[in-house]
Parts: C-alpha cells; structure tokens; sequence
C-alpha cells in the first residue's frame, strides 16, 4: 500500500521492466537530444550510471544518465565501517559444506535500535564476489530508520523482499513504498536509504553477484504468462535538497566502507535511461498450473532469473508460490519428493506452504542444497493421499525460493543461530514401508 508523505503525497510510480524511461522532478532537467552537453540545463551535473559493460549488446545494456546537483565524485576517502557485524560475503568459507537440510525459525526482531543496514544477517550463499558469480541470502529486521546515512552496494544487485512491515525506500532515482507481497530490486551502485513505517520491519534479501535480473523466456508458454512487464514499476524523479552532514557506506568486495557527504546524496532532479529500482506486486503474477493430470515443474513460478553462462541453468531465479488452483486428474497435489541438482534456498511471507504441514512459519527459512532429498512432511504426505480429488484452492499463502546452480555454503552465524532447528529432519520421520503384493519374489 502507498505511504503518504506528510503533504499526503504517496510515491509516483511509472510501469514497465527495463524500460527506458524520462523523468524530471523539475521541468527541464534532462537535456534533450543528448546526454552530456556543454552546459547542462541548471547548471546540473551529468552522471552516467552504468550497471553493464559499454559494449553490452543493445538488448542487454542497461546504464542511466543522472542529472544532479553536485557531481558524486566529490567525496573524501573511504574508511572500514565497523557495523552490520553480521553481514558476509561469498566465498563462504565459515563452515566446511554439508550435505545437511536446514531450517529456521523467524529470525528474532532487534531489542536494540536498529536500521535496516545494520540489521542485515547473512544466512549463506555461493559463488565468489570477486568473480561476479553466485549471490549472497541475507535476512533484515529493523526498528528503526537509516537517520542521515545511505547505503549502497557496488557489489551486487539486492531483491528486497519483505515478510513484516511497511518501508520506504529512498534511492537516487525516486522513492518506492513496499510492503509485504511485493519486492524491491535495487541495481547494483545505485543509493538508497530504508526506512520502516510500523516500528518494525523483516524481511528477505537476495544479493545477485551476477547477470542482472531479467524476465525469464517464455517459450511454448506464450506470450502473456508469469510476471507481466508492465507490471513492474519504477520510481519518478524526486531529489532532496538539504545541505547536512550524511554518512554514505558502500559495499565493496565483501568489505563496508564509510566517508562522509556535506549534503544529502538523494540530489538527482531528472534521469533517463533502463537501470533503475523497481517494484512489483507478488499478487499480480500469473500463475499457471495444471489442469489435466501430473503438475508442472515451479520452475513455472520464476518471476525474475539472473542466467548464467550455461543456457537454462540460472545463476539465480527468484520463484514464488502464489495462491493457485490445484485442478488435476489421479495427482499427488503438493510439491513431490524430489531431488535437484540445483539448489534451494526457501522464505514464507505469509500462510502455509503446502507441503509443510508445520515448522515452517512466516519469517522462517529453509536451505535444501544439490541433491538433498527433501518435499512433503509426514502429515502432508498423509492428508494429501487421503484428500478428494477435486477442485481446490491454495489460498492466503506466499512462499518463495532463491534457487541457484551452486550450493548455499551456510554462515556460522546461521548455522549455530537459536533459532535455528536442529530437529528438522524429524519431519520425515515415520514414514511407512510400501507393500508389495503377496507372492512376489524378495531378493
């Protein structure tokens, strides 16, 4: 939902994924016909922001131009920043890898004052920063807002998905209300700031080292399934103007570092160009599902996908589980016993997942690596084989999965957390031995 400002103004928005887009705060601002001309309307800076190579292939570049009033190389060194102790970065190396399933409970909310930086706790990931490959799982819970500082990560791309709570997010190119059931994807370089407007805010955060996010292929599916592009949404223009001490933090090659700015670095009064944040509403997914017999693979429910140099095999997707009809003949309904050479890294925003009858609670997380056999717990396996084959709908429920070609390497932190439970492989116990008709040979 929208949050207004004290004017009763909410955030504007403009839709469409990747589009390239104009926008001025202040009539005027970008030039027209050409990106850095000799006086620049204003006497604004131009700034090229680009979150690919120059020679990206046209269908693949995205860069934006900025047009702010004073130019972001001014700025005195930076310096170690010692907060966000629980923040990491790929290589993972805390912990030797485990072929073991994981699971956690919600990650406890913060007793002392904390903003959404400093609130971040890594849970693991793969690949390795250095050589833009893999991405990093993250959780948040805040209470309280980034008061005169910014944040921005020169290291990845960052998918913000809320579980609790309302926030404000503040960028460069405009600001972006988010609330739980829709995500954030804030590109790589670009500025932003958090605010929560409850008190408190939890939530999930995929950091993708990778290819940025795109809209995967559609193939025999068509033209109009899953995400729709126009869905997506991007913020107007919208600058700050205040001359005052704030603290910018930067995240470089896994290590945080801190200068300071006389001035707020929110000063950009109109942009153009396809790199920006955007915004989209989980609820407005397409879901598509069976209607015969068998269901498809979720790979049917990817919403964004960060490909790799192998075709078909994703550096990262990000794939939801959306209320959905279950319609099919003779099925075994939930997700089905199953092992992957991919591996799985599960968050709940709200409801049941199907095929966890408990233990899985909104604000938990679950790890299943390559090749752990993992799907329905007991309870569900049993309700499922004993339901009615008709029609039926998975309703108020969200669920999601970061899933990604490399194993998740947990953090110590993650790994020897409270909350974590260490009793989750009980869940498939007590399952029954099948049997086989009487007289059939036995080895």
């Amino acid at each position: 939902m929208p949050i207004p400002d004290q004017d009763g103004a909410s955030a504007a928005m403009i839709p469409g994924f990747a589009n390239h887009i104009v926008t001025e705060a202040v009539v005027g601002a970008v030039p027209i016909g050409r990106n850095s001309p000799q006086s620049t309307p204003f006497g604004l800076y131009s700034e090229q922001l680009s979150g690919t190579a120059f020679t990206a292939p046209r269908a693949d570049n995205r860069r934006s131009w900025l047009y702010r009033l004073r130019p972001t190389a001014q700025h005195r060194a930076y310096a170690p920043y010692a907060g966000a102790s629980r923040l990491a970065t790929a290589p993972f190396t805390d912990l030797p890898p485990s072929p073991n399933r994981l699971r956690w409970d919600p990650l406890p909310m913060p007793q002392d004052p904390t903003d959404f930086l400093d609130g971040l706790v890594t849970y693991g990931g793969n690949g390795d920063v250095a050589a833009s490959v893999g991405f990093a799982v993250h959780l948040y819970a805040c209470n309280r807002p980034m008061q005169r500082r910014a944040f921005f990560n020169a290291d990845g791309e960052m998918l913000i998905v809320p579980q609790q709570g309302t926030l404000r997010l503040t960028t460069e190119m405009g600001r972006i209300d988010l609330a739980p059931q829709q995500v954030a994807l804030v590109p790589r370089g670009v500025r932003f700031r958090v605010a929560p407007q409850e008190g408190e805010a939890r939530g999930y955060v995929c950091e993708n080292y990778g290819a940025p996010f795109r809209l995967p292929e559609l193939g025999p599916i068509g033209a109009n399934g899953l995400a729709n592009a126009r869905d997506f949404e991007t913020p107007v223009a919208w600058f700050e103007d205040v001359d005052q001490p704030v603290e910018l933090i930067q995240k470089f090659q896994g290590g945080l570092w801190s200068t300071s700015l006389p001035h707020s670095p929110f000063d950009v009064v109109g942009w153009h160009g396809n790199l920006a944040p955007c915004r989209y509403d989980l609820r407005r997914f397409n879901t598509i599902n069976t209607v015969s017999y068998d269901h498809p693979d979720p790979s049917i429910f990817t919403v964004l996908t960060s490909p790799s140099d192998m075709p078909g095999v994703a550096n990262c997707d990000f794939v939801i589980f959306p209320p959905r009809w279950m319609v099919a003949e003779d099925t075994f309904r939930p997700p089905w016993f199953h092992r992957n050479v991919m591996s799985e890294f599960m968050g709940l925003i709200t409801g049941v997942y199907d095929a966890k009858a408990g233990g899985f609670a909104p604000g938990g997380a679950s790890l299943h690596n390559q090749m752990a056999s993992h799907g329905p717990d007991r309870a569900s396996y049993d309700a499922a084989i004993a339901a009615p084959l008709a029609p039926h709908k998975i309703d108020a429920t969200m669920a999601f999965m970061f899933e990604g070609r490399f194993p998740l390497r947990p953090t110590r932190t993650a790994a020897e957390a409270d909350f974590a439970q260490r009793d989750y492989d009980e869940c498939w116990s007590g399952f029954r031995k099948a049997r086989l008709p009487d007289g059939e040979d036995k080895a």
